[in-house]
């Protein structure tokens, strides 16, 4: 005879009373499962065993299906904006069900949510409508440089999206080693620099960018704490302004917070000043 709870974590955990039915559990075997402790009843008609992902369980629970940034932080995929509570598709014209502690931010987004959470490209295009422009294109880089985007997937993004945002992906490179870097890249685009991305300079090593002999550098927080990078650093600029570059250096909270100062930064390099 089949086991039921068995059954639910075979299915990821979580599973659709009428799929149980059909399988032989009938409403009878899922209610006394439910008393006795062994299975929970996320929402009607919904059921869970087993250990379930906090953020799944809450955005099941609410009605809906796990997406947008909440997804994509999951798979370690650069994230913009700071995510406060699980972003849950609820699909266009439904309503959510509150639950206890709930945080979860709500997207009404056409299509039929699965149950869980949604897939990555679906969670990519759901991040654009919820965070914008920018925050889609760095995470697409994020998810293209740990090749979870390959061709196919990457084409059917571009269709998915209106024709005016499809230049984005064109723009978009598999070598952006953050977020930092695809942010700055693309907003120095849409003023009209040009930036040559990842160049190797002999004696130096390789930057993030260079556009005349001004090299840019973009420190992630992640990267570049501490004393002895601070110093690896100085040597690198040292050894650049002896070939005749200057180079200026950015951190997380400059770019994310502080953008028009650094806008400002590189064109009075770039102009000599």
């Amino acid at each position: 005879m089949l086991s039921l709870i068995d059954t639910i974590r075979r299915r990821g955990g979580i599973a659709r009373g009428p799929d149980l039915q059909r399988l032989g559990f009938t409403r009878t075997a899922l209610a006394r499962a439910v008393r006795a402790g062994t299975v929970d009843r996320l929402r009607d008609g919904v059921f869970a065993a087993g250990p379930i992902v906090p953020d799944v369980r809450a955005a099941v629970t609410h009605g809906g299906a796990l997406t947008c940034a909440s997804v994509l932080m999951e798979q370690r995929i650069w994230v913009l904006p700071e995510v406060a509570g699980p972003h849950v598709w609820l699909g266009a014209g439904r309503h959510g069900r509150a639950h206890p502690d709930c945080a979860c931010v709500p997207h009404y987004y056409r299509g039929s949510p699965p149950l869980g959470r949604a897939d990555l490209e679906t969670a990519l295009l759901h991040l654009r409508l919820c965070a914008g422009d920018e925050a889609f294109f760095a995470a697409f880089e994020s998810a293209w440089r740990q090749r979870l985007l390959p061709v196919a997937a990457r084409r059917r993004i571009r269709e998915a999206l209106p024709a005016s945002a499809r230049w984005l992906v064109d723009l978009a490179r598999h070598d952006a080693d953050s977020g930092l870097e695809s942010l700055l890249r693309l907003r120095l685009h849409l003023i009209g620099l040009r930036l040559e991305s990842q160049v190797r300079i002999v004696g130096v090593g390789r930057v993030d960018f260079v556009v005349d002999r001004l090299i840019i550098e973009v420190d992630g927080r992640e990267n570049h704490d501490g004393e002895t990078q601070r110093h690896r650093d100085l040597v690198r600029d040292t050894a650049a302004a002896r070939l005749g570059y200057r180079t200026l250096r950015f951190d997380y909270a400059q770019v994310v917070h502080d953008w028009p100062s650094v806008q400002a930064a590189i064109l009075a390099a770039l102009r000599g000043v």
